[in-house]
């Protein structure tokens, strides 16, 4: 059996996709990289917001037409959006064979055989039981690979359906986490990306409290160069956490803090704790304790409850605390959720709209960001030669894969992906970093 794999959504996804791809090269499955050809396509999906479920059902369209050809075999749907609409999917898609929730990828395996029998497979397991320890192979490229340490989440925001399609806050055991990061740093890995739905949260339902801080002062002694950390929420920080943050020189001064909105009303609708006057002493907090420091965030426009003053109050508190990097959504109302309920929403346009005019803020912020790193000179990891600039490019500790772009950069010599080089800023090229190599 030829199978081909296709994961969306998010780094957790990933690490589910690389798992059931270890599952089946466990059991003689030959695993492709393209669709035409294989005897099943499997998509892992997303299913959060309305742009995720539209980029999940394009993506299975698009493998049934080549199903439709004579070029793939069957189409088995894993993931969030199958766990979202478990009889919908096959109802609406007849083009699927199969699906899996998110509690059965460890079924992969069973799951495929059965289809190669001419059933149709439907697994639905519990969401909520302890996080399964499977083997990875890794799809990211050599030098950096993600480390979930969590599943689930327990913080049941209005707006998110999370709880409802991962379960509950499920912590890995130290060991267990530990031992995976020890074969990624073994296995060449030199930048290593902490991984959940929530990491501060991490250790405090199976040891009764916060172990994020000792798990990462136990990962710093591992080969690793980097330590990269998502996500972590404002009001679960703690001093032991701060200061690890700080003195661990392998932690990387990038913390990416969801915080959403800055308005109190807007933040008590959304089931978010602490209010704007704690958000700014954290940030405060962060800027004084961890110099150089930048800070991601993800912010939704169009909540219930954010009238014209409240969304003039978000602009102005980014404008005030300036976030270097941020994702900025507009509201999507998911059924299922509190806030589809809710009174006073903003109807889809304006959330578009003010969606734009947050870009439009960020954007003047991280231009004076990047003019103020014109001159330094930072380390960067190669991540290639990018033909169309005819130059390297790279990222810093100030740039995230897949989500804040790269630093371009010329060099005299020869330099590998994976290698890390000093990079002397010298200016930009549409909104990213372009510099030189320093010997």
């Amino acid at each position: 059996m030829k199978v081909s794999f296709i994961s969306l959504g998010c780094a957790k996804n990933l690490v589910n996709t690389e798992q059931m791809m270890a599952l089946c090269r466990d059991a003689g499955i030959t695993l492709q990289d393209e669709q035409s050809g294989a005897d099943v396509v499997v998509i892992n999906t997303c299913g959060f917001i309305d742009s995720a479920k539209e980029e999940a059902i394009d993506t299975i369209l698009a493998v049934a037409n080549l199903k439709e050809e004579g070029l793939v075999g069957k189409i088995l749907v894993a993931g969030c959006l199958s766990q979202r609409y478990q009889q919908q999917l096959t109802e609406e898609l007849p083009e699927v064979d199969g699906v899996m929730g998110t509690g059965s990828y460890s079924r992969i395996v069973e799951a495929l055989r059965a289809l190669a029998d001419g059933e149709t497979p439907r697994y639905f397991d519990s969401i909520n039981e302890p996080v399964e320890e499977l083997e990875r192979v890794l799809t990211t490229p050599r030098y950096y690979a993600f480390l979930r340490i969590a599943e689930g989440c327990d913080n049941r925001c209005a707006f998110c359906v999370i709880p409802s399609l991962r379960g509950r806050y499920r912590s890995r055991r130290m060991e267990d986490v530990l031992a995976e990061a020890k074969k990624l740093a073994d296995a060449g890995v030199k930048e290593i990306i902490v991984i959940a739905q929530d990491i501060t949260r991490y250790g405090l339902d199976l040891y009764g409290e916060r172990k994020l801080a000792a798990l990462l002062r136990e990962l710093c002694k591992l080969d690793f160069h980097w330590v990269r950390l998502h996500y972590l929420y404002p009001d679960e920080f703690t001093p032991e956490l701060l200061d690890t943050i700080a003195e661990e020189p392998k932690i990387l001064k990038y913390l990416d803090i969801p915080i959403q909105h800055c308005n109190d009303r807007v933040l008590k609708a959304m089931r978010r704790r602490g209010d704007k006057a704690e958000l700014t002493a954290l940030l405060k907090a962060l800027r004084e304790k961890i110099p150089g420091v930048v800070l991601r965030t993800s912010l939704i426009t169009g909540l219930p409850y954010e009238d014209e003053a409240a969304f003039d109050e978000l602009c102005a508190f980014l404008r005030e605390v300036r976030i270097e990097r941020a994702g900025v959504f507009p509201y999507s109302p998911e059924e299922g959720t509190a806030a589809a309920e809710m009174p006073e929403r903003v109807d889809t346009a304006e959330a578009e709209r003010r969606a734009e005019l947050v870009v439009d803020v960020q954007s003047r912020i991280m231009d004076d960001f990047n003019e103020n790193r014109m001159g330094d000179l930072v380390e960067v990891l190669c991540e290639g030669f990018d033909p169309q600039s005819m130059q390297y490019m790279g990222r810093s500790y100030a740039e995230s894969p897949d989500i804040d772009g790269h630093i371009y950069f010329t060099s005299d010599a020869d330099v590998d992906p994976g290698e890390f080089v000093m990079v002397c800023i010298t200016g930009a090229m549409d909104g990213e970093l372009v510099g030189e190599r320093e010997e």
